[in-house]
């Protein structure tokens, strides 16, 4: 235990000789972990994790010696974007609803949290193999649930069946009756025998519902198929992979914001292990060389770690495929575009095309397979949706000078949906516009817009200079080595890091243009992790302040 503890506080460095405040921030870093670690699989345990951290972080913060709060150059459009929100909250139309939406919008404070609890490179670097391991258990679990099957799809359904009396069609899988799983059509027979009615939960390509059925239309017959109306039963196959999480847009949203880390992390290692073997074979076999090995000795294996992050990598672009999410599959191949384009080397851009092609290829024709759409297909009820709550929600916007300045106010959509005919193709309300910015918009007005694309402004900026720095101090670290014949050693975590969390940032914005995944607290809360990792990379802390010089790998 002693030695965990010593680890622990060299981890997070827990310098203090007060028992108490060490024990504190002890805590403060773990529950930090937790919450990086429960991040890809459930809501309810980040956030339990990151209020109980934040809580005893704020504690800390009132014993002496007090740290100082870190400031960060995102700080005034973060907390501007923060006070436009309560005041367009206050002016709502329905101003206790949208207030309290506000404990969403808090999730920024997640970000505060990270940047002023991380005090190392090392703990960055930890806290993001941490997410993309924990990320690797759904990753895993997904094709195997695949393979498992789940449900009963429903084959050769006669008219007089009682699943065709609640409108159910052959290909349904029918996932649970009054709220218990079933496994078997013995299952539902069972069920349905203890009630008069039985409300079915049944999945349908792209759709969840819930039907009613009656026990009084169940068939004579000693077998439970004749009893039901139905030929025969399948495990169904067939369902758009959600992770733990139960919705396969979060989970895709998360997937592609977790895996452009990982891609940044592999194109750096990659980009590490290419220029060590360049250096291991330019000095041979003579006493430089042995002066470089005893150099690369204490520094991160680039070897190792490539052929584990591109298991990672390969993992998440399957699992991603199999969420059949158009948006955030797209987002990642803009990301991981983004990235190599950054890195800047022309093989690696040829390779890398040649690599996406046939992916995308592949994600097409499973798409078209599972969901019967292709990508941009105008016929699919999803895109006829979208362009609806479109229409509807810039009218809305438009409609007066109030909703155009100050929006309607968060979720008072809800509570006008009749009023404001705000409804499907369908008939049914919609639950929001599926779009961050105009959602943005609607709700906040026009500069609730612009402040959060002041927020994304200054993130991408910041980490395009330091990544622009790092790139200036390797150049002439290159130039110094030709001199002295001795090889450059940076660290490539810390770059990855900083390339995945860009890229995850133009992923993040470009699905968002189709999903408001802003306002899903999932996806948002691991956006905010990653920004916290990234710009304490950028902090002052991890760099000396003149770009010429080395970049130091201690705080």
């Amino acid at each position: 235990m002693r030695n965990f503890l010593v680890k622990l506080d060299d981890l997070a460095a827990i310098e203090i000789e007060n028992n108490f405040i060490r024990w504190l921030e002890r805590a403060a870093f773990v529950f930090m972990i937790l919450m990086f670690v429960c991040a890809p699989h459930s809501i309810a345990a980040t956030q339990i994790s990151w209020l109980t951290g934040m809580f005893i972080w704020v504690v800390r913060m009132f014993l002496k010696p007090r740290p100082p709060l870190v400031r960060t150059p995102l700080d005034a459009a973060l907390w501007v974007f923060f006070a436009w929100s309560i005041i367009t909250s206050i002016f709502s139309y329905d101003p206790l609803t949208s207030l309290d939406k506000l404990r969403n919008v808090a999730l920024f404070l997640i970000f505060y949290y990270v940047v002023n609890v991380v005090r190392t490179k090392r703990a960055v670097v930890f806290l993001a193999l941490a997410i993309i391991t924990s990320t690797m258990v759904s990753v895993v679990w997904t094709p195997i649930e695949r393979i498992v099957g789940r449900g009963v799809e429903i084959v050769g359904l006669s008219q007089e069946s009682p699943l065709s009396k609640a409108l159910l069609m052959n290909g349904d899988t029918l996932l649970k009756a009054n709220n218990r799983k079933i496994k078997t059509p013995d299952d539902l027979i069972a069920e349905m025998q203890e009630k008069e009615l039985t409300e079915l939960f049944v999945y349908r390509p792209d759709y969840y519902f819930k039907v009613t059925v009656k026990h009084a239309d169940l068939l004579g017959g000693a077998s439970a198929f004749e009893r039901l109306g139905v030929s025969d039963w399948k495990r169904s196959r067939n369902w758009r992979s959600a992770g733990f999480y139960g919705h396969y847009t979060t989970f895709a949203e998360v997937l592609q914001l977790v895996a452009s880390l990982t891609f940044g992390l592999f194109i750096a290692a990659l980009g590490t292990k290419r220029r060590k073997d360049a250096e291991t074979r330019r000095h041979g076999d003579t006493e430089e060389k042995n002066q470089f090995e005893h150099q690369i000795a204490a520094s991160p294996r680039p070897r190792v770690s490539v052929s584990l992050l591109a298991v990672c990598l390969a993992g998440m672009s399957f699992a991603l495929l199999l969420t059949v999410t158009r948006a955030s599959q797209l987002a990642f191949l803009i990301s991981a575009a983004v990235i190599i384009l950054i890195v800047g080397n022309r093989k690696m851009i040829l390779a890398s095309a040649a690599i996406i092609l046939p992916i995308a290829l592949i994600g097409l024709f499973f798409l078209q397979q599972s969901r019967q759409v292709g990508f941009f297909d105008l016929n699919d009820n999803s895109i006829k949706d979208r362009l609806t709550f479109y229409r509807k929600g810039f009218n809305l916007w438009t409609q007066n000078t109030r909703n155009l300045t100050l929006g309607v106010g968060m979720d008072s959509t809800k509570r006008y949906i009749n009023e404001w005919n705000l409804f499907d193709n369908d008939g049914k309300p919609m639950g929001h516009f599926h779009s961050t910015p105009l959602q943005l918009l609607v709700e906040r007005g026009l500069p609730g817009l612009f402040l959060w694309l002041w927020v994304l402004w200054i993130y991408g900026r910041t980490l395009l200079r330091v990544e622009s720095r790092k790139s200036k101090v390797e150049s002439r670290e290159d130039e110094i080595s030709r001199e002295n014949e001795i090889s450059p050693i940076t660290d490539w975590r810390t770059r990855g890091i900083l390339l995945g969390c860009f890229g995850g940032l133009v992923g993040f914005s470009a699905s968002g243009l189709v999903h408001f995944n802003l306002g899903d607290a999932e996806v948002a809360m691991v956006f905010f992790m990653l920004m916290g990792l990234s710009i304490c990379i950028c902090n002052f802390r991890f760099q000396t302040a003149n770009p010429t010089t080395e970049v130091s790998s201690n705080p």
